[in-house]
């Protein structure tokens, strides 16, 4: 089973930084697409970012200028350089990866536990 690993929420001030990052582990084969998404009390899932394999990005418009997704393969790893933190920012964030794995057929979609990030005015 693959297992995603995230740190570096917490509680900042607006127009601060964070840096989030996520590890999987566990008995992999490849790694596809990452990204990161968040949910807002009361709101639905979003997509907030995403980096494929050749590393090309996609963001929310949302997020697009602040955020910066990016990845370290040999690492098994995905971060979200988040700048200028809004108070519509805070939401628990979540990593995903798609990702194959030895034993299993095809590649899945995971997700890591997510991680708070509260933004303050």
């Amino acid at each position: 089973q693959m297992q995603l690993v995230e740190s570096g929420g917490g509680l900042v001030q607006a127009g601060d930084s964070l840096r989030l990052s996520c590890a999987a582990s566990g008995r992999i084969l490849s790694i596809g697409t990452m990204g990161w998404y968040r949910q807002a009390p009361g709101k639905e899932r979003e997509m907030v970012a995403r980096i494929t394999s050749s590393r090309s990005t996609s963001y929310a418009d949302s997020v697009k200028g602040r955020f910066t997704i990016s990845r370290d393969d040999a690492k098994n790893t995905v971060y979200l350089q988040m700048s200028s933190l809004r108070p519509e920012d805070t939401a628990v964030y979540y990593c995903n990866a798609v990702a194959s794995m030895q034993s299993i057929t095809g590649y899945r979609n995971y997700w890591g536990q997510g991680t708070q990030v509260t933004v303050s005015s």
